[in-house]
């Protein structure tokens, strides 16, 4: 029987290795991320991987870093015949690369070349792509640089956030793993080097991407809203507080200037951006509180908003 190792942190990787297992592989190690702090109260908090590990009672490793000596050797004794990564978040090593029978191969969240990175499902959406899909390659020493094996489209709906499209991608890429793995260990598979000149980036989003510009299009910002839901969330503020926008609608007809509130309803307020799109708010979590629907911000912390009055500033 094929011996595998599987590499994987978040949600993402769980269906995937649900699928190895499913599908009668023997899983006789997962490396993962060591525990991280979570939350306002810091509580120590194993991956999902892990936990989805612990439950089949398949041995877990955390190395905080793969390449170290001792941390790579625990893997390397395991002589497995093939290595999966899926969302796992570090490249590894040329040593840990060669070692395996049928190689290392990575599922990764895009049609590669496009969205190489940590981020591409939230890419995907902020760039208001109309598809996206699933990948798995050969890995190499280099970010989501090796040869294609297999890969899938999926399509992005207007409605889709990162959420969604992260359950939709996850489904994917654990179906798509199912059919490849057979050929890949029957050798019936030729892999197709990518286009370097093709190549984009999708690198892991920082602080200052999560702040809305009004000054862009509606649809822009749309997409940048639905790109940061539920994680890590797009804000603005108001009043030099800090207010996270959850969720919005986009709105035609209204004349704009970016920022400003041009309309007040019972659900929810209206902001002007830099076309003839606003953006209504729906769902918002004002500084120090807990996400609210529009409606429920208008009652309270937002009863003193006024039309005119500017977001951004």
């Amino acid at each position: 029987m094929t011996k595998i190792v599987f590499m994987g942190t978040p949600d993402f990787s769980v269906q995937v290795l649900q699928q190895i297992i499913k599908d009668g592989y023997e899983v006789i190690g997962v490396v993962t991320q060591p525990d991280r702090p979570v939350g306002r109260k810091k509580v120590l908090t194993p991956p999902p991987v892990k936990i989805e590990a612990v439950k089949h009672g398949i041995p877990v490793y955390q190395p905080e870093k793969i390449r170290q000596e001792e941390e790579l050797a625990k893997v390397l004794a395991l002589e497995p015949d093939l290595i999966v990564t899926a969302a796992f978040g570090q490249i590894l090593p040329k040593k840990l690369l060669e070692a395996p029978k049928f190689g290392c191969i990575n599922v990764h969240a895009s049609l590669l070349p496009e969205l190489r990175g940590g981020a591409p499902i939230h890419y995907a959406i902020m760039q208001g792509k109309k598809k996206t899909g699933v990948t798995i390659m050969y890995m190499v020493e280099k970010l989501d640089a090796g040869d294609i094996l297999t890969s899938v489209e999926v399509p992005i709906s207007d409605e889709d956030n990162v959420g969604t499209l992260f359950e939709k991608l996850s489904e994917a890429g654990a179906e798509l793993l199912s059919e490849t793995l057979p050929l890949l260990l029957a050798g019936r598979l030729t892999p197709k080097p990518q286009n370097e000149a093709e190549a984009t980036f999708a690198t892991n989003i920082k602080r200052e991407q999560e702040k809305i510009d009004w000054e862009k299009t509606g649809e822009e910002i749309y997409n940048h809203i639905r790109g940061l839901n539920p994680w890590p969330v797009a804000f603005t503020t108001m009043e030099g507080q800090v207010l996270k926008i959850w969720q919005s609608e986009k709105v035609t007809g209204l004349t704009s200037e970016p920022g400003k509130i041009l309309k007040i309803e019972s659900d929810g307020f209206t902001v002007g951006t830099g076309n003839n799109t606003a953006i209504k708010i729906i769902e918002l979590q004002p500084s120090g509180k807990t996400k609210m629907l529009g409606e429920q911000f208008l009652r309270g912390a937002g009863s003193k908003i006024t039309l005119g009055s500017k977001l951004g500033d």
